[in-house]
Parts: C-alpha cells; structure tokens; sequence
C-alpha cells in the first residue's frame, strides 16, 4: 500500500515539433524524476493524472485550422521507459499516459482521442494512481497524415503527481514490471 509522503504538484515538459517537419517524425523530451525517486527508502512518484496542451507558433495559438498542412493527426505518450522516439503498443506496461488530436484541415474540425490517465496495470491497493520507481519520464510525440504547417507545434504534458512510499514488496513488484514491459 502506498503511503502519501507529499500531496500533489505538477510537473510539465514540452516538445517542439518544428515547422514544415514531415509526416512520420517524433520527438521526445524526458522529465527528470531522481529528486523525488528513492530505492533505499521506497520513495516512489504517484502519477494522479495527465494533459496534452498543444499550441502552436510563437503565440501560443490553439487555432486548429493551422496545425498541418492537411488532414493528420499529433499524437502524444507518456512513459516511464526510454523508447527511443518510439511510441508503444497499449498494452506496454510502461505507457501512463496517451492521446491524439485528429485534424480534419478542410472542415477546421478536430476530435481528440484518449485513453484512461493514467494507465494502471497494478494491482488494486495500488490502483489509485500509476506509480513510478524510474528516475525519468519520457513524452513522446508525433505528426502522422501531414506535416506541419509553418509555425511549429508546441506539445505539453501537465502532469499532477505525488511523492508517495512503498512498502519493500511493493517497490520491488514495480520495478521488476517496469523493467520487464513488453516493446
């Protein structure tokens, strides 16, 4: 059972997606957790809950219509492996966090696409939160369809976490199924 040593706090990373990049390309920027992850006292970080901000060009605009180029979508996941640009199956036990922002540029219409925040796989007297043994978190993001437009795409991730502590049992489960998660 998890133990709230702190409430909660935020924590955000963004990624840029430059102009004009073409279809297909992602990007990754990593959050650095070893200030609040401890393996000696089973300090350990509950992710509560998670947002997708994306905003475009040096004014921030979130005027969908000049996203891409056309028709696509941007993709964004949260994890706390290293996937090397990578996004990961659904059933990859190191995905917290996922969404997508359809983009129909014709009609200026956008359906956003997302999953449970977070994600659990744990068992339930950890279930209250995704809780992190790792040292970082990786958000990773994508443009699939279209390139970007001129201005360059901003995605963040506004993560509300806590710091918790593990039981050693616990602590250990953890990290055995977050080294182990399935590619």
């Amino acid at each position: 059972m998890a133990t709230a040593k702190t409430g909660s706090f935020y924590l955000t990373e963004t990624v840029t997606i430059p102009g004009l990049t073409g279809a297909g390309q992602r990007r990754m920027g990593t959050i650095d957790l070893g200030a609040y992850v401890n393996v000696a006292t089973g300090q350990a970080v509950a992710v509560e809950s998670v947002d997708f901000i994306i905003q475009q060009g040096d004014t921030y605009s979130q005027r969908l219509a000049g996203f891409l180029a056309g028709d696509g979508s941007i993709s964004m996941q949260l994890t706390d492996l290293n996937t090397g640009n990578n996004f990961v199956r659904a059933d990859n036990h190191s995905l917290i966090a996922s969404g997508a922002l359809n983009v129909d540029d014709s009609a200026n219409l956008g359906t956003e696409t997302v999953d449970f925040y977070p994600d659990n796989f744990g068992p339930a007297a950890l279930s209250e939160a995704y809780m992190v043994v790792n040292d970082s978190l990786y958000l990773t993001v994508g443009i699939d369809g279209n390139a970007v437009q001129t201005d360059a795409l901003h995605i963040t991730v506004r993560i509300k976490a806590r710091i918790v502590k593990l039981s050693n049992k616990d602590f250990v489960a953890i990290a055995i199924q977050s080294t182990a998660s399935d590619n």
